[in-house]
């Protein structure tokens, strides 16, 4: 019998490994695969479309704490804390998980955020304005787009890609290695877009598979950050509130600020923002601000992560 902190693992290593890998590959493939259960012509940003696949993610996703329950009961694991605490979804430690990782990021597009408020006529506090203006969050709420991109993906793909996967892996591949391994399939799971862009015909064959390319390989960088977020503070909410943030504001604009007068100024915030994000990254996610986490008694070695 093999003890991993609180936990408890009575299987050969080989054994859980080929369970973990699965037991993700088939969550992973539910929650594309429910994307496409009601198959559709209509594009994917049509509303009816968006409301019926936000039903389904939603459905895979509330059933994965069973799922990871299964798994527990197929890898023969046992753990002293809640399903839900292993997953992230618990409250102590819950402000700074909520506020800090969003700084985080926030950082790391500072260039963004500097060259965006340039591009407003009213400047930063027109950007300021428009962040707290009432009216302008009541229309976001009521666009089904908005709330896909804003809401549902987070909280389900954290939810499923975070909060399930990364437990089930953890005694498998170790709390660093996770890190690494894990966004792998939160990457492979966004190529499914190739058939929608297929299906409307808009783009060659070379183009999709370029997009794509890119598409995984930036989904797959933030997953890296995502799962590095979950293990070193123990919540979900980072994650989750993190992906919100990238969605919305989309891939940085390089391109565009070199070509603009003030190229000089918006470059160095693009690089003060890199230099702050990798600078505060240890310190804002330091574990004594978030107390014990649940996810690291699965790791059969206490690594930097955990």
């Amino acid at each position: 019998m093999q003890e991993l902190g609180h936990s408890c693992i009575r299987l050969d290593q080989y054994t859980i490994c080929w369970v973990s890998v699965m037991s993700c590959l088939l969550l992973a493939f539910l929650y594309v695969g429910s994307l496409y259960v009601c198959w559709s012509t209509l594009p994917r940003d049509h509303p009816r479309v968006i409301k019926r696949r936000s039903v389904s993610v939603a459905l895979v996703s509330a059933v994965s704490p069973a799922f990871v329950k299964l798994w527990m009961h197929w890898a023969d694991i046992t753990v002293e804390e809640s399903l839900w605490e292993l997953m992230g979804v618990r409250l102590k430690g819950f402000i700074p998980a909520s506020v800090l990782p969003l700084l985080l990021i926030t950082f790391f597009y500072l260039g963004p955020l500097v060259q965006s408020a340039l591009d407003n006529p009213d400047g930063f506090s027109g950007e300021l304005h428009s962040a707290l203006d009432v009216q302008s969050w009541r229309m976001c709420v009521q666009d089904a787009a908005w709330l896909r991109n804003q809401v549902v993906a987070p909280v389900t793909e954290e939810l499923v890609f975070r909060g399930a996967m990364l437990p089930m892996l953890v005694p498998c591949t170790g709390a660093t290695a996770v890190i690494f391994i894990a966004p792998l399939f939160f990457g492979v799971a966004h190529l499914h877009h190739i058939i929608e862009q297929l299906q409307l015909g808009k783009d060659n064959l070379r183009a999709i598979i370029l997009g794509a390319g890119i598409q995984f390989l930036y989904t797959t960088v933030f997953g890296v950050f995502a799962a590095f977020i979950f293990l070193r503070t123990g919540h979900i909410v980072g994650p989750v509130l993190c992906h919100s943030f990238c969605n919305s504001q989309g891939l940085p604009d390089i391109g565009s600020a070199l070509s603009r007068p003030q190229r000089s100024a918006v470059l160095i915030c693009y690089l003060t923002g890199v230099l702050l994000f990798l600078v505060m990254l240890f310190p804002f996610t330091d574990p004594f601000l978030y107390g014990a986490r649940p996810v690291c008694s699965l790791a059969a070695s206490q690594a930097l992560e955990c």
